[in-house]
Order: C-alpha cells, then structure tokens, then sequence
C-alpha cells in the first residue's frame, strides 16, 4: 500500500488534529519522500515509519509535539536537520537499519536538547571503533545509546513499560467514554430488572384475581348444587306425608 493511502487511512473518521499516535509502517513511499503528513497534524506525538522506503525527510510537516520519532529500516543517509527545525520536542529518535555511516552525520542533533534515547545500531556507523564513546561526546544531552547509557546499563524496565503505556494509550477522553459507557449499561439493566419484576408481579396479581374469581365461582356453584338437594329433600318428605295421611283414612 502506498504510504499516502495508510496514512489516510489510519485517521479511522478523525480529523488530523485529533491524532496523538501514528504508525504507518511496511507500506511504501514512491519517491523516498514522507507523503500525507502534514502541518494539520499538530498533536502528534508519536510517529512510526518503519520500512517504508524513505530516503530522506526533507519533506516532514512541522510536530511541534512530536517526542517519539521511529524510522528504523529505511535508507536515510542523512539530512537530519530537518529534524531539528520541523520536531524541536523530540526525545527519542530511532534511526537503526539506515545508510548513516560517519558521526558527521549526526552532528546536528546537538539541538535537539531533550533528545535522550538514540538508536543506530545495524548502521554502519555503529562498527566504528570509538562509535560508543564518539556519540556519547558528541551529542552530550543523550541518556541512552542503542538501549543502554554510558556505563552499559540497560533503560530500566520502569522507563520502558512507560513508553509502551504511552504508545498503547488511545485519544484523550477515551476512559471516560468507556466509564460513561459502563454507567449508562449499569443502569440501563437495573431499569431492565425493575421493568421485568413489575411485568412479573403484574402477571402473579393477575393469576391470583383468576384463582379469586374461580372460587367464588365453585363456591356459589356449591351453593346452588346444596339448595336443588334441600328442595328435593323437602319434595321427597311432602310425599311421604301426603302418603301416610292416605294410609290413615284408610284404616278408618
């Protein structure tokens, strides 16, 4: 993919001044030139260009809020002044896999003051014999060179995992979206529990006004069924007496 087309890609519905992260790495850049950046990208602080085929980066837009530049494996032989001018901010620069061969090179990022990591290993500059101390000297402000400071002690885990927190956090307000969210659910299932207990209680009123009405029913059945049984009883004892009066005239 052509590297314009990933970055235009990569905004995913948001506008250039909303992007705070950028990476845009294995696609292709046509002319060895960064294409799609530009000025309007004004909260960028991290930027990823790995292996895009750069060879220069005369034409990067002014971050001013760029802290974290990555353009490892390309074939940047130097120019590096541009970084001074367009990301004054930047405080770690990884430049390995590059065409970068003597400490001349990277003279100008003495300007850089808050420059403190710098990464150029697998360029050839790193096989010189004084290549350690050389850059040590010559760039005064760095704390680490290739991962490790002077006295060849690693960058601390605490500093690491802070880089990795920062890469991996979204735009601003995205934790409080998903808070909101999580509220706005909470109650949407309490109102859902409230909703389905008064539909129950509802229904169970509803039930027991039939079982109500069902006995009042049987009850007044019962009462008609006793009354046809007393009035056929009181039939049953006026014929028997009519018949014992016969019996008595009768025998007279």
């Amino acid at each position: 993919m052509e590297m314009k087309k990933r970055i235009s890609s990569e905004l995913r519905n948001r506008s250039p001044a909303e992007v705070v992260e950028l990476v845009v790495e294995n696609c292709r850049s046509s002319d060895g030139e960064v294409e799609g950046l530009t000025d309007e990208y004004t909260e960028l602080e991290i930027l990823s260009m790995v292996n895009v085929g750069l060879s220069s980066l005369s034409k990067l837009p002014k971050l001013p809020k760029l802290r974290k530049l990555e353009v490892s494996d390309n074939i940047i032989s130097g120019g590096l002044d541009t970084l001074v001018e367009k990301c004054p901010d930047l405080t770690s620069l990884n430049l390995s896999g590059n065409k970068i061969k003597e400490l001349s090179s990277i003279e100008t990022l003495q300007n850089l003051k808050n420059l403190r990591s710098l990464y150029l290993y697998s360029c050839e500059v790193s096989t010189l014999d004084d290549y350690t101390e050389g850059v040590f000297e010559l760039l005064p402000q760095l704390t680490f060179l290739d991962g490790y400071d002077q006295e060849d002690n690693e960058v601390p885990d605490s500093e690491a995992d802070n880089d990795d927190d920062e890469d991996e956090a979204g735009p601003p307000g995205d934790d409080d979206d998903d808070e909101e969210e999580d509220a706005d659910s909470s109650e949407e299932e309490e109102d859902e529990v409230g909703l389905s207990y008064l539909m129950k209680e509802g229904i169970q009123d509803e039930e027991d006004d039939g079982d109500y009405v069902e006995e009042e029913e049987d009850e007044e059945d019962g009462d008609v069924d006793g009354a046809d049984v007393q009035g056929e009883k009181r039939k049953r004892d006026g014929e028997d007496g009519e018949d014992d009066d016969d019996d008595d005239d009768d025998d007279e």
